[in-house]
């Protein structure tokens, strides 16, 4: 839809844009100031993900009123044992936060990474992840659950977790803040055998990126495993030197997410109410 640039400009101008999203748990309104200069795609990762908790969060109190309160807490790192998705630019951020961490929290981080890529070595699940990022096909449940039950069944801790806390918690994916329980934390222990009861996500950011990533570089929406991001990110580095203005880019993203909010009314069988355009 646009052309990518490669010439930066530096001036961080910025823009004030109000939006407004119609989602089954109600009406988001928020303020966002957006670059007007060209950046890279990393810029507007903050902003949607803010989106999305702020959507989230009415379904979090459509819950709590209707006496579903949620389980998860400070230092419950059961789900931190799943395969988590990213987009792709989820994982050129997530590189850049950890390349400005202190150099010894990013030794530790490495260090972890490196036990991580070893146990799925073993149990050759490290090669199916980089096919995973790489495939030039869009993943379906069918290719996906396997690898998923695979690697749960290793309960490998989240190569981001220290002392049962995340590391990398202001930036950790869109995935990881859209996964909250109402059902007794002590199920999460083991998800594969247990009755989970997730709180509604009304918009699923990661995805909504991916196809943003997608649209922008006429590729086809990638799904980057977690464990392998930052690696796919070294590698693709270069893909993230392209720039957009930042308003084309809000509204090439708030497109795909009114796109996403009428299949979830449809499927709910509702007429979705009209989003407008950010002003």
């Amino acid at each position: 839809m646009y052309e990518p640039r490669n010439d930066v400009v530096t001036p961080h101008s910025s823009e004030r844009c109000e939006i407004a999203l119609n989602t089954p748990a109600g009406r988001v309104t928020t303020a966002v100031d957006v670059p007007t200069a060209l950046v890279p795609v990393t810029a507007i990762v903050p902003l949607m993900r803010r989106l999305g908790e702020e959507a989230h969060a009415l379904e979090e109190a459509r819950s709590l009123e209707s006496g579903q309160a949620r389980s998860c807490h400070r230092s419950c790192a059961a789900c931190c044992r799943m395969l988590v998705p990213l987009s792709p630019p989820e994982a050129f951020s997530l590189r850049e936060f950890v390349r400005s961490l202190p150099r010894e929290e990013q030794e530790r981080i490495a260090a972890r990474l490196a036990h991580t890529k070893s146990v799925l070595l073993t149990h050759r699940l490290w090669n199916q992840l980089e096919a995973l990022a790489e495939s030039s096909q869009s993943p379906d449940d069918d290719m996906l659950e396997p690898i998923n039950q695979a690697y749960y069944a290793l309960r490998i801790p989240c190569p981001f977790l220290e002392n049962d806390l995340c590391s990398i918690y202001d930036e950790r994916p869109a995935a990881c803040r859209e996964l909250l329980v109402t059902s007794p934390a002590e199920q999460c222990q083991d998800m594969a055998q247990n009755p989970i009861v997730p709180i509604p996500a009304p918009v699923r950011i990661g995805p909504i990126l991916g196809l943003l990533w997608g649209e922008l570089t006429k590729t086809p929406p990638r799904l980057i495993p977690l464990p392998i991001a930052l690696d796919w990110a070294e590698r693709h580095q270069n893909e993230n030197h392209q720039t957009w203005q930042g308003t084309q880019l809000l509204d090439t993203a708030l497109d795909k997410v009114w796109r996403f909010l009428s299949q979830t009314f449809q499927q709910g069988g509702n007429t979705p109410p009209p989003n407008e355009p950010p002003v």
